[in-house]
């Protein structure tokens, strides 16, 4: 069990003669090549420096979906996941065959960018391209295979249309550098490591999505909004893509303590600073974003924190 996990060896307190347990909290991520990681990364560093009694680490997941399980069974304190797999996941959606599970949010930390990558003389340029390829939709359990399958099923695609490949992001990368696949879905914070390393050793380009593309997913989904990727997001990309955006939430267990639940929420947005020298995608992690995009309610220790900055919650966001 990787929940409240107490350090075997006690740290002795100086001068009263007994002895500190120190407390680990797990963070759930995703994989390497990702933004949570780093991310995760960061916000364990900094509860280790600034909360006392508490020493947290980022763990290495299969992110969105596996995520919530683990802050459901408390095998993890706090993980980072897709928004629509929270609202899935808090309202018992078909990802979790109708079971509503145990998850409340601290906050939206920024969003991702479906970005479909594929080399630039591959002939892929739509959706409908994709039919008849070889295709990497995530890793199996992940947001990123969330998100490509209501993309496109709204879209009149599925999975059985291609040649389908559940590989994570450094695994998409490498497939598409040696030719093994042709295309690959990725959801993630842009710009992100794996597509930044495979930009450089392979001419890519990103598949724009049309309007209706757009609508059709927002009208399934109502947490996708649209998205732009600037050009020049990754190297040869002189054009902006157009896309579909999520929220990434930062979540825990209800049963996790209100005052711990303050300070997590309290550090976030106070050291925001140490998180965006960490990973760009952070510039949008602040209470205004967070208390605009995250889809279920928070927890009453990020309420707390909230209220005491004079932040004005949103009704749905209060349980």
């Amino acid at each position: 069990m990787r929940k409240l996990l107490i350090a075997a060896s006690a740290s002795l307190l100086i001068g009263a003669g007994a002895a500190q347990a120190e407390t680990n909290l797990s963070i759930a991520t995703g994989g390497t090549g990702g933004t949570y990681y780093p991310l995760g990364g960061g916000l364990a560093e900094l509860i280790s420096n600034e909360i006392d009694g508490y020493k947290a680490v980022a763990e290495v997941t299969g992110a969105s979906v596996e995520n919530m399980g683990l802050v459901h069974r408390q095998d993890s304190d706090l993980a980072i996941a897709l928004a629509d797999t929270v609202h899935q996941a808090y309202h018992g959606g078909d990802r979790f065959n109708g079971n509503k599970l145990d998850v409340a949010a601290i906050a939206s930390l920024y969003p991702n960018a479906v970005q479909i990558v594929t080399l630039a003389d591959s002939g892929i340029t739509s959706l409908s391209d994709l039919a008849g390829k070889r295709v990497s939709v995530g890793a199996p359990g992940s947001g990123t295979e969330v998100n490509a399958k209501a993309l496109l099923e709204s879209n009149g695609l599925s999975f059985g249309d291609f040649d389908e490949r559940s590989l994570n992001f450094n695994e998409s990368a490498d497939a598409i550098r040696d030719g093994d696949i042709d295309a690959a879905f990725w959801s993630v914070g842009p710009p992100t490591s794996s597509i930044v390393s495979l930009a450089t050793t392979r001419d890519i380009a990103l598949v724009s999505l049309s309007e209706q593309e757009v609508a059709n997913a927002r009208e399934a989904v109502p947490v996708f909004a649209p998205y732009q990727l600037r050009a020049g997001i990754y190297e040869g990309l002189d054009a902006p893509t157009n896309t579909i955006g999520i929220p990434n939430v930062l979540t825990v267990n209800t049963a996790m303590s209100e005052e711990l639940a303050y300070q997590i929420t309290k550090l976030l947005f106070e050291k925001v600073e140490d998180l965006r020298a960490i990973h760009p995608a952070a510039n949008d992690t602040t209470v205004e974003f967070s208390l605009g995009s995250t889809p279920i309610p928070l927890h009453p220790g990020a309420i707390r924190y909230y209220e005491e900055i004079g932040a004005s919650i949103p009704a749905n966001l209060r349980k």
